[in-house]
């Protein structure tokens, strides 16, 4: 292995794949100029230019790993995006990307210097730049959760993005071992799967071929050398196959002659039929594969007819994608045919318009005109929303990653309904998810399915160009069985099976919820008195977004909360907490308050005396608060309003109400900027796509965490958003109000209180 040491010592591998031997990475100004007059499209040179000009004066002086002056790298991007015909905006954007990150250059020095869509674009990849790699699930559900609101922002800074991430992977030989593997396993796992979901064919092979290069180079080694071994063998099977249809389809009148060309299959698709899917070489039918395109839709079916007529063809493997179209948008006939010389071969037909967005997706719509029309980026960007929107149902973090990466494979089968109607699924999906898909109450009163007539299992996996019918029940009031949750594929059955049991079953799943805690704590020797499980659940109750223990019973109960995760770590804490002294817990200390200069609650003679706000009624700096001193874990801040407070009042208990101590908040002192507290509020607005959207949004752009959130349609038309964040002071919450305000929609915010 050819390989050096990085300044730090790290060790270097300098190989990289056969695709990347012969790459020129000296890219210049002239480069991009010559690609852009070479276009067929207008570009406003001058401001591109610019936009070079201010870039190379911003890095100067600054070094890529390679040695290499750093304007060569977005001037690789912005190349990279004359190929897949993005606008004037975007390539400025591309030049730009990095000045904000690393230079002096401001948001505004942009925004004035080339305008606002420029300054937003590079602002929103410099946002995504940012994020930490992959090495905690809660990272991963927080980092996707930051690309998804980017490209339902704009969708050009998604392909920024990626070209940029595939230029970096083009130049990965010049880090470390160790910086390849992590950079090509975030691209594999993440980068890929939206490039494949937008329909970018040209950055997703790629993309994915670098990415198991430095993953698995033994693997992708052996490949590249089976494929190069008979590399002159295929080349020449390939252009035997394109004269001998070319020349029948020229005996043809077709509107414009068709254009036959080969086409080679990546060597990370061989990998996973080879590998994945245990076949052999011989197996992979598609390895030889020939491509024609043509003007119309009908010439795609005529054509597919000779080439029936020429070839005999394997029956099952003929696939229409032109009447179902996958989820990205792709369309094409896929046909696979036998030669006289026994070699099976796959044929793709599709139209030029087709062959735009299969090559370049969501990117194809700039390629001739400036703009997008709204119902396709709509339609395009459909799944994004939904994927936000429906991982508010799991209160596991790590199901949550698990959910959007499942959501972004580009794995896909396509079902049909007895009416003709194409359902597109995952691969393993069964009927529940069918049913699902077709409708929220088709699914809640699913009780059987047939699969080509005849009857299946729920459970059973469907396949692509099955016919599956799903069998209700009558009974409106049937809802879905709890069992489901542990088959479903789909985020979108598993969210509206949870809704459902949050919505109808709350008692039930309370019930069901206490008694496998009860039972758990049983089985591990947490014995605690029912009163003290809220301080010992503390940190689950935020991480599950729960506020009170009947909600943490409740989701235990519908499925959201898994105890087999939790419980390991709820003894840890008990054991540091009680260890085998369980009586300390009753020991409650005698405190007085006492007013400081510092803006947090001090108490004397106990300095160090941990202290937080209640759930139940999320006190803030400015409202008048009373303490409860906790059995064994610091002082719980509560609002004087709180009704547990008024309760204990009313109840005038001795011993409970000397535990209730008189505490204020200082005034003036220590930054209120420190103080991380947790508050909720509602909105009532009109209900609408894309509110969820709007309003989390805000939240994220003012950089306040959120706890919690949850919407529901409103019986009067309108609909209810709730969230709980966590916040620094009143003024943060009041601004953060008057956005909401301006929302399109909405009719009022407040806080709430349990």
């Amino acid at each position: 292995m050819d390989s050096k040491k990085t300044e730090n010592g790290d060790e270097m591998n300098l190989n990289c794949p056969a695709s990347l031997r012969d790459y020129d990475d000296n890219f210049t100004i002239e480069t991009l100029i010559q690609k852009i007059l070479k276009d067929d499209r207008q570009y406003d040179m001058s401001k591109i230019i610019s936009a070079y000009q201010f870039a190379e004066e911003a890095h100067k002086g600054q070094k890529r790993s390679s040695g290499q002056d750093y304007i060569i790298h977005p001037l690789a991007v912005a190349y990279i995006l004359l190929e897949l015909g993005m606008d004037t905006d975007t390539i400025c954007a591309a030049l730009l990307h990095d000045v904000i990150e690393d230079t002096p250059a401001t948001f505004n020095d942009l925004k004035k210097r080339f305008g606002q869509d420029v300054a937003m674009l590079v602002d929103g990849v410099t946002k995504l730049t940012r994020m930490p790699y992959l090495n905690k699930n809660e990272q991963q559900a927080e980092n996707i959760m930051k690309i998804l609101l980017a490209m339902s922002k704009d969708i050009r800074i998604m392909i920024i993005k990626l070209s940029d991430r595939l230029h970096n992977m083009r130049t990965l030989k010049y880090c470390s071992i160790e910086k390849q593997k992590r950079i090509a396993y975030e691209t594999m796992s993440i980068y890929v799967p939206i490039s494949h979901r937008l329909g970018i064919k040209a950055l997703k092979d790629e993309l994915e071929d670098l990415s198991f290069y430095y993953l698995d180079p033994i693997s992708y080694t052996e490949i590249e050398n089976l494929l190069e071994s008979n590399k002159k063998e295929r080349e020449d099977f390939i252009e035997k196959i394109k004269d001998k249809i070319s020349k029948r389809l020229s005996t043809i009148k077709f509107i414009q002659p068709p254009y036959v060309d080969g086409r080679a299959k990546s060597i990370y698709g061989i990998y996973k039929k080879l590998y994945v899917k245990g076949k052999t070489i011989d197996e992979i039918y598609d390895k030889y594969a020939v491509r024609v395109i043509v003007t119309t839709t009908e010439e795609c079916y005529s054509v597919m007819g000779f080439i029936h007529n020429m070839f005999t063809p394997i029956m099952p493997r003929i696939k229409d994608y032109i009447s179902t179209p996958k989820e990205n948008m792709y369309q094409s006939i896929h046909t696979t045919v036998l030669g006289k010389e026994g070699i099976p071969f796959e044929v793709q037909i599709r139209t030029w318009e087709m062959h735009e967005v299969a090559e370049y997706g969501i990117a194809a719509h700039w390629k001739y005109k400036e703009g997008i029309k709204k119902d396709k980026m709509e339609e395009r960007l459909s799944w994004v929303r939904k994927v936000i929107e429906a991982q508010q149902t799991s209160d596991d973090v790590e199901e949550i990653v698990s959910i959007i990466k499942a959501d972004l494979s580009p794995e896909d089968i396509v079902v049909m309904t007895p009416n003709g109607l194409p359902i597109s699924l995952p691969v393993g999906a069964n009927p529940i998810d069918f049913a699902y898909k077709i409708h929220t109450e088709i699914g809640h009163r699913a009780t059987g399915a047939k699969v080509n007539g005849r009857m299946v299992s729920l459970d059973y996996e469907l396949h692509t160009s099955e016919v599956c019918e799903i069998i209700t029940c009558k009974d409106e009031n049937r809802g879905p069985n709890r069992d489901w949750l542990k088959t479903v594929k789909t985020n979108e059955a598993r969210s509206k099976i949870r809704s459902w049991f949050k919505r109808e079953c709350r008692e039930e799943n309370i019930q069901t919820g206490k008694s496998q805690l009860e039972n758990e704590f049983r089985k591990n020797g947490i014995n605690l008195p029912k009163s003290e499980y809220t301080a010992l659940l503390a940190d689950d109750f935020k991480k599950h977004k729960c506020e009170t223990l009947d909600d943490f019973y409740a989701s235990i109960g519908y499925g959201g909360i898994s105890l087999v995760k939790i419980v390991p770590r709820i003894k840890d804490k008990y054991d540091r907490l009680y260890g085998n002294n369980e009586n300390k817990s009753s020991v409650i200390p005698v405190i007085k308050p006492k007013k400081t200069d510092k803006n947090k609650i001090i108490l004397d003679k106990v300095d160090n005396l941990e202290w937080k706000t209640a759930l139940c009624c999320n006190p803030l700096p400015s409202d008048e608060v009373v303490g409860y001193i906790t059995r064994g874990h610091g002082l719980s801040v509560h609002n004087k309003n709180c009704l547990n407070y008024q309760s204990a009042l009313k109840r005038n208990i001795p011993e409970e109400i000397e535990r209730w101590v008189d505490i204020e908040w200082t005034e003036d002192g220590q930054s209120q900027s420190q103080l991380q507290i947790q508050t909720s509020f509602e909105v009532i607005a009109t209900d609408r796509v894309g509110l969820v959207h709007d309003i989390t949004e805000l939240l994220y752009e003012a950089r306040i965490p959120i706890v919690h959130s949850s919407s529901r349609a409103l019986k009067n038309g309108n609909a209810l958003f709730e969230s709980t964040i966590i916040i620094s002071n009143t003024d943060q919450l009041r601004h953060l109000f008057d956005k909401i305000r301006k929302v399109y929609g909405v009719i009022s915010v407040e806080r709430s209180v349990i």
